[in-house]
């Protein structure tokens, strides 16, 4: 192991890991803002709410990351009317591509996540909000919500880990993530053993920081909910 060599492209893969960091940030809480809506709509008693969360859940976990980001990057060009609008200076860039399509991909996730424990919640604390004269809106918001957020919070921590391993698919539309700069380095000096090494211990760091930041909001959670807050 040449750790000369480590050391001395450790900085241009540390400008990979904050690039990597950024779309796994974006994806993350955007992909979570859109699955609240669609994880409340699956778990809906009509059918008719259900439909169109349902499609777009069955297409977006049914089919491979990598196939999405193609269609994103290398589809949506063949459109005129895309690359028209106000959005094709966005779209025609490989970074918004690959963080529209990690958003997209993770918020199937996080719905199926948030539905799961919609329904894991004791039916009486539902029926106790509602006999406190509270609307399903409200008993959603502050009794719901919450509740759902304990339960599936092991299940969200799991899906940012998998985005973070997803991230390295950036690669393949020219960005220089933590993977796209190692293979940039390894073309350089061929030596994939050490610059692969190196950016596997840079994802394990990073995947480590959020396990544990993860561990403490569930402790915190734990807490907060034993004092009945």
């Amino acid at each position: 192991m040449n750790w000369e060599v480590i050391i001395k492209w450790l900085p241009r893969l540390a400008q990979g890991a904050t690039l990597t960091l950024e779309l796994l940030a974006i994806a993350v809480i955007l992909g979570l803002i859109i699955a609240i809506p669609l994880g409340i709509a699956r778990s809906s008693r009509h059918w008719y709410v259900r439909a169109l969360p349902y499609g777009y859940i069955f297409f977006f976990r049914g089919t491979p990351l990598l196939v999405q980001l193609f269609l994103v990057y290398y589809g949506l060009a063949q459109f005129e009317a895309v690359k028209a609008s106000a959005l094709w200076p966005y779209l025609r860039d490989p970074f918004w591509c690959t963080a529209l399509t990690m958003t997209l991909h993770t918020a199937a996730y996080i719905a199926e996540i948030l539905r799961g424990s919609l329904q894991a919640i004791p039916r009486g604390e539902i029926e106790a909000a509602r006999a406190l004269g509270m609307s399903r809106a409200t008993a959603m918001l502050h009794i719901m919500l919450p509740r759902a957020a304990r339960i599936g919070l092991p299940a969200y921590s799991n899906e940012v880990i998998l985005m973070l391993k997803a991230s390295a698919l950036a690669s393949t539309v020219t960005l220089l993530d933590i993977t796209g700069m190692a293979r940039t380095i390894i073309a350089r000096t061929y030596m994939p053993v050490e610059i692969f090494f190196a950016a596997g211990v840079f994802y394990l760091v990073i995947s480590f920081v959020l396990v544990q930041g993860f561990k403490g909001l569930e402790r915190w959670l734990r807490v907060d909910a034993a004092q009945g807050r």
